[in-house]
């Protein structure tokens, strides 16, 4: 028997043993879709780069129909780019004059949930956490994704002058600007045009934990309006992002039409390249 179950049948204390078995079955029934989702993601890979499906069955001593099984059932890969396992999101927590305590804004709390039910669509468990109004988060976990800009966070606005593509730059009080170096060319929010404009410009990319053991994803508009632009666009282009990128660092720049009224998102669009930052 495995050394684990061993372990927890020994346990003499019922209650305990409970608690136990519980735990190690949520996390076997976890470990399973994890090696299903590299399964298939492992079959993609091989029939991308020219083997048959025929052909990867003889190697890997199935027979075709399994391969064809396998290929079109379980988990999808992509779900990798949110991260392994239980994925937490992160959304920043505002002061409120009035209510006299932390609030969190519709917009935040739609984009938060906008990723959270894009993360349980691929079989994963989510769970929210905040980024405090004082602008405290634990960046060193594993399956973070954080949607808070530099403003609002000490620790986020270090993690974002890690990236050598793009630049957080502050123009004057209370403006934002999201900056491309690779083109000189400088995006700003469409509440800043004269006239102004239903528009925002968000900031999405995989940087580095402070700890260097690990990455994290990171969403910000420079208004919330572009946080939840980025959850529009994962929700059809995640694959293509996974495709790109793989686990690796890197970022991007999102512009998001939005419905002045309710800032639902209308339309999102990638409008630089998908700089990886391993190539820089």
């Amino acid at each position: 028997m495995p050394g684990q179950f061993e372990r927890i049948a020994e346990i003499e204390d019922p209650f305990e043993l409970l608690r136990a078995a519980t735990e190690r079955l949520a996390e076997a029934q976890q470990e399973v879709t994890e090696l299903s989702r590299l399964r298939r993601r492992l079959i993609q890979d091989l029939h991308a780069q020219g083997m048959s499906y025929a052909q990867i069955a003889d190697k890997a001593g199935l027979s075709r129909g399994r391969i064809h099984q396998i290929r079109h059932t379980g988990p999808a890969p992509e779900a990798a780019f949110l991260g392994l396992g239980t994925v937490t999101v992160a959304t920043p927590l505002r002061y409120d004059q009035v209510k006299d305590r932390p609030v969190l804004s519709l917009d935040d709390m739609a984009t938060g949930q906008a990723l959270e039910e894009l993360v349980r669509s691929f079989d994963m468990q989510a769970v929210s956490d905040h980024v405090t109004v004082d602008g405290h988060i634990d960046l060193n976990r594993s399956n973070l994704v954080v949607v808070c800009g530099p403003a609002m966070s000490e620790p986020m606005r270090n993690a974002y002058e890690t990236d050598p593509v793009i630049r957080w730059e502050r123009a004057e009080p209370g403006l934002w600007l999201l900056h491309d170096t690779r083109t000189g060319e400088s995006y700003r929010s469409g509440q800043e045009m004269d006239p102004q404009e239903p528009m925002d410009v968000a900031y999405l990319g995989r940087l580095a934990r402070p700890d260097g053991q690990g990455t994290f994803l990171a969403i910000a508009g420079i208004h919330p309006q572009g946080s939840r632009g980025v959850a529009h666009l994962l929700n059809g282009e995640i694959a293509s992002l996974w495709g790109q990128v793989g686990a690796e660092r890197f970022s991007t720049l999102v512009r998001t039409v939005y419905n002045p009224d309710t800032g639902e998102p209308e339309r999102a669009e990638l409008i630089t390249p998908v700089y990886r930052h391993d190539q820089d």
